[in-house]
């Protein structure tokens, strides 16, 4: 069952919610009374891949920048 939460609760205690989704618990997020969206965990881990890795190129990565400057 989800948690109704009010947006302002969750933006005062974001990481408490956070910390609740990553255990698996979901909520819906209303402002006003009306539901604009649900917050959830990710289903699958899997569905995330590396496309680049900017560490491997320069310790800390890149700059968003000089990526954009070059294409």
């Amino acid at each position: 069952m989800n948690k109704i939460v009010g947006l302002k609760e969750l933006r005062s205690n974001i990481g408490v919610y956070i910390s609740e989704v990553e255990k698996g618990k979901s909520f819906v997020i209303v402002r006003k009374s009306k539901p604009v969206f649900k917050l959830t965990p990710i289903d699958d881990e899997g569905m995330w891949e590396t496309v680049a890795d900017f560490t491997k190129i320069k310790r800390g990565g890149v700059d968003f920048k000089d990526i954009l400057a070059r294409l």
